[in-house]
């Protein structure tokens, strides 16, 4: 651990950079701003060197264990009671709009050739919660750190533009409030991201954003279960022998419901209960921020601008596809349970 201590003191220093950012742009969220800073520690001429050297150890470990610590503290935001209140026909349209995203961005992605995991990473980034989800895929998928960065970056790319795309959408659309806010919370990709543009249309457009997105997290945990199941079956997107022997080399085959998640369910149950004090959830909500935060700021040190370059047309036609796919299967979903 102590080995690990200039990175994780970078990534500290990073999320005082994001929240810094937040403060004076309010319209950034702290983790789109966690990556950024990351991305740009990574290519600085003075940060560099640390970034690559002395550093790497400490924010590959903020980008894995923090992570999975994130996604634990994630499950306190939702509660049963409030996912089953939005209705079936509202659980049926997110599932709908999950699967078709899923599903499309997987295809698009194997059929322009991406390599490694980025097809299967970008897909679980657009269908459930952005860089959150695929932090918690590609654990289960043992996905190289460098498909793992590329897709957290596109992701929060595209949910930043979302921010500033959707709200000139809502009239144009023929979108009211409660309307609005289902549908950014079936399209947006991160819940920060998700709160930043569906406040621009109002209490009610928030609520139901809220809401919405966080039926979308509860799926995190079979979609991380399903893919835990498809690599111990041998049918990863990669499908190589090597691919097969180097994860054996890592320790074999993960388990199909991995700790983080198990613990992440854990505690969706304990805040139906509710047994926990607002304050309580109040200070666990701002940690689960603050470890998401540093672990995205690891995950943005580690892009490495011109290997992008080289599929950037490719994955660029991805993100576009895949824009579309989540927020027309929305939008008529949302017309068809309004």
């Amino acid at each position: 651990m102590r080995g690990d201590a200039p990175g994780l003191l970078l990534a500290a220093l990073g999320v005082a950079a994001a929240l810094g950012v937040h403060a004076a742009v309010p319209a950034v969220p702290k983790l789109t701003a966690a990556v950024v800073l990351g991305m740009a520690a990574a290519h600085l001429p003075g940060l560099r060197p640390v970034v690559k050297g002395v550093a790497r150890s400490g924010l590959s470990t903020a980008g894995k264990r923090l992570m999975r610590i994130g996604i634990v503290l994630l499950g306190l935001k939702l509660s049963l009671g409030d996912v089953l209140g939005l209705g079936w026909a509202t659980v049926a349209m997110v599932l709908t709009v999950v699967a078709a995203t899923f599903a499309g961005t997987l295809w698009l992605g194997r059929r322009l050739g991406l390599p490694g995991d980025q097809p299967l990473l970008v897909a679980t980034g657009y269908s459930i919660c952005g860089a959150s989800a695929i932090g918690a895929v590609s654990q289960a998928a043992g996905s190289d750190e460098e498909d793992v960065a590329a897709s957290v970056a596109l992701v929060t790319l595209c949910g930043t533009l979302a921010i500033a795309v959707l709200p000139l959408l809502q009239h144009p659309l023929g979108l009211g409030e409660t309307e609005f806010g289902r549908w950014v919370g079936a399209s947006v990709h991160d819940v920060g991201q998700v709160v930043a543009t569906a406040q621009t249309g109002g209490a009610a457009a928030l609520r139901e954003a809220v809401l919405v997105k966080l039926m979308r997290v509860v799926l995190l945990a079979p979609l991380v279960a399903g893919v835990a199941v498809a690599v111990r079956r041998g049918v990863r997107a990669r499908g190589s022998r090597e691919a097969g022997e180097e994860g054996e080399a890592k320790g074999g085959r993960p388990p199909i419901l991995p700790l983080f998640v198990a613990g992440f369910l854990a505690m969706i149950v304990l805040r139906t209960t509710g047994v926990l004090p607002e304050r309580a959830l109040g200070l666990a909500g701002d940690a689960q921020e603050l470890l998401l935060a540093a672990a995205l700021f690891g995950l943005g040190s580690a892009v490495h601008l011109p290997t992008m370059a080289r599929t950037g047309g490719r994955i660029a036609l991805l993100g576009l596809g895949s824009w579309v796919v989540v927020a027309g299967v929305s939008y008529a979903g949302v017309l068809l349970t309004a």
